[in-house]
């Protein structure tokens, strides 16, 4: 049997399988699905070793690949999803997400051009920098179709970089090289059509967290924040969560900063790095609830459409990212979360 590989198959979430009725299932609150995550595939896996994801070869076998971001991905043909996918009017969004795999510059343009052909869907990549050197593949990428980028920084700090996704793993990845080509996204592709990815709760404090959303804000890259999630088998299998605070007041820095409101040298720290003041009146924006929803792309409507439903917590909840906007209920949880008086 031939193996089942990118860019003829693909990997889907566990949402997207359900939103296109591949797979059965309902969504805790109704929550609907916007964006399509897609996933390339190979046998031979990623070639990175960061040690928090579930796509890692650090990961323990018989759990690799079971998991991605703490749901299941399952495998269907590129063909299968553009089908299921064609008249879904709630889907305003397609992601390619690659993996570090020599092979994946040239499959991520094949299914930019498949998508871009037969739907009309807007276009994100998830890029993989390790293997882009200069602005070409950028440029080949929009050219295809895409009209965003997103860039996982994900660690907070060079140090947290360093130790879990480069030389301290034996990983391939190395922090300077990743921002430059967050420089080189936001020239190719326009101020603010680059994003990157920050995971809140790998070890960086509030203060260095926040400083690295600003640093993406003044390159012109929004930031998209995800909750560490202990992938089982993963060496940070047992590291925790970041508290439900601590997160909350990430998330609201985060909506100051990208929407222009304040920055990150407004705002005060405690001796511990821990965000005591916005600089700012935060009540009218906890009362709007909109900054603790997902943060990722845009879909018609100018919204986010890469919702990603209870990508970062199990339905039962807490919920972290919001796929919907925050009911009442939810914003009085969320002002004892933050645990800051409204100024």
């Amino acid at each position: 049997m031939r193996d089942k590989t990118s860019p003829e198959y693909i990997q889907t979430s566990l949402a997207a399988s359900l939103t296109l009725g591949l797979k059965f299932g309902s969504f805790h609150r109704n929550a609907k699905l916007k964006g399509l995550n897609l996933l390339l595939r190979y046998e031979e896996g990623c070639l990175g070793k960061c040690h928090f994801c579930g796509l890692s070869r650090t990961r323990l076998e018989g759990s690799k690949g079971k998991t991605f971001i703490r749901v299941d991905w399952p495998v269907y043909s590129l063909e299968e999803i553009i089908a299921s996918a064609k008249g879904k009017d709630q889907i305003h969004r397609v992601c390619i997400s690659m993996i570090t795999h020599p092979k994946a510059l040239e499959d991520t343009l094949h299914v930019i051009k498949k998508f871009k052909k037969e739907t009309d869907f807007f276009i994100s990549v998830l890029i993989t920098p390790t293997l882009i050197q200069d602005r070409e593949p950028l440029v080949a990428m929009k050219e295809a179709g895409a009209d965003r980028v997103g860039i996982a920084i994900d660690a907070a700090t060079p140090e947290l970089f360093d130790r879990l996704r480069g030389k301290g793993v034996g990983g391939p990845h190395r922090w300077d090289h990743y921002w430059a080509v967050v420089r080189m996204a936001a020239e190719v592709f326009g101020e603010f059509y680059a994003g990157i990815h920050l995971i809140v709760g790998l070890g960086e404090t509030e203060k260095e967290m926040v400083e690295a959303i600003q640093r993406g804000q003044d390159i012109s890259a929004h930031t998209h924040l995800f909750s560490f999630f202990p992938e089982k088998g993963s060496p940070m299998e047992n590291h925790p969560p970041p508290s439900l605070g601590q997160y909350r007041r990430i998330q609201l820095a985060r909506w100051i900063i990208n929407e222009g409101l304040g920055t990150w040298s407004r705002m005060k720290f405690d001796g511990d790095g821990k965000l005591i003041d916005f600089g700012m009146d935060i009540g009218p924006l906890i009362r709007h609830g909109e900054p603790f929803m997902t943060s990722g792309c845009s879909g018609r409507d100018g919204k986010v459409a890469c919702n990603r439903p209870y990508g970062n917590e199990r339905p039962s909840g807490p919920i972290r990212n919001f796929p919907f906007m925050p009911e009442t209920e939810d914003i009085e949880e969320i002002k004892a979360q933050i645990g800051i008086s409204e100024q």
